[in-house]
């Protein structure tokens, strides 16, 4: 065991206590105030010790967030191996070689399982994570409500059919939205996650080569130093898994650069091109605008939307479980 970890253990182990309070139904501020009230520090400096070891860490723990989320709800599901008949959400097609940051996760429930055993659930873990993973990099924060529980079962089918795909239109985005109880709104601002980050060759190929939509949202060909740029970091065949920085300006900042570069053609996957190219309306237009030209609009509008997407199927109370190690049930 490192000296860090020690340390945090002996901390919160004077001042955790074991009970588990009783949920009643809704998730709350403070909810492990009595039973373990340095999680949310032991959570911020796990996660600020994981970045400053790799930068993309903190993307990485944002999407585990929203891969989460978007299954059967916010309820640690992803964290799940594969175990007899049920197969794991990390198997499938979005997050096959592509989801990380389940080590920082397994970290940080060891720690507060010597301090405050069978107390914090994975989910609300991941959900506190996700939040100081922004912060890391200079985005916003917000008040993580917490109370959740953990599944008792992974969905794999879920993870492939409800999980938007890079290059998803915008009609297949709002209405994958609108089946988790989020907006257009919703979806312009956490879209926005985006900032930061990378992305494989597999999920970008198709927008960098695809001809016929080059041609109808570029038509005077006013993009094409970007196009180039991607394609020699993404052959048509090979290098499947070659990365690039989803906010090619400022990569490793969480900041509004991700929707100037929306308005100058130069989103990275097709999904977030869709939100200009395919917004016949003009009302997701008018928000990449503003967040465009002000960062204070979309920082409170993404912590708003991540509270929302937070409380998404959640379960509560007498529900699933606290589990003991994040990638089994308890037996």
């Amino acid at each position: 065991m490192g000296l860090m970890r020690l340390f945090t253990v002996a901390l919160i182990l004077v001042l955790c206590g074991t009970e588990t309070l009783s949920g009643d139904g809704t998730l709350v501020l403070d909810y492990y105030k009595e039973t373990c009230p340095l999680v949310e520090e032991i959570v911020r400096l796990n996660v600020e010790i994981a970045v400053v070891k790799e930068p993309r860490m903190a993307a990485s723990l944002l999407r585990l967030h929203f891969h989460d989320c978007f299954v059967l709800g916010c309820d640690a599901s992803v964290l799940l191996d594969t175990n007899g008949d049920m197969i794991s959400e990390k198997q499938a097609v979005p997050n096959l070689n592509s989801l990380r940051g389940f080590e920082v996760i397994d970290e940080i429930k060891y720690i507060l399982e010597e301090a405050c055993p069978y107390t914090v659930s994975c989910a609300d873990i991941i959900a506190i994570a996700a939040r100081d993973a922004a912060v890391s990099r200079g985005g916003p924060g917000w008040d993580v409500l917490l109370g959740r529980r953990d599944s008792l079962k992974a969905s794999f089918s879920g993870a492939n059919n409800f999980i938007p795909a890079p290059n998803s239109s915008l009609e297949t985005l709002i209405s994958n939205f609108k089946q988790h109880g989020l907006d257009v709104g919703d979806l312009v601002a956490l879209s926005g996650s985006h900032t930061v980050g990378k992305a494989r060759c597999l999920s970008f190929r198709q927008r960098v080569y695809d001809v016929s939509a080059e041609e109808h949202y570029d038509p005077y060909k006013r993009y094409t130093t970007f196009r180039r740029i991607l394609r020699s970091i993404c052959p048509k065949s090979g290098r499947d898994n070659e990365l690039a920085p989803l906010d090619f300006t400022t990569p490793a900042r969480f900041d509004n650069h991700y929707y100037t570069n929306l308005l100058q053609g130069n989103g990275l996957l097709g999904s977030d091109n869709v939100l200009v190219t395919e917004d016949h309306e003009g009302v997701i237009i008018e928000l990449v605008w503003d967040y465009a030209s002000n960062q204070k609009h979309f920082f409170e509008a993404f912590a708003n939307s991540m509270v929302k997407m937070g409380n998404i199927n959640v379960l509560t109370g007498n529900e699933g479980e606290i589990r003991r190690k994040c990638r089994f049930v308890n037996s």
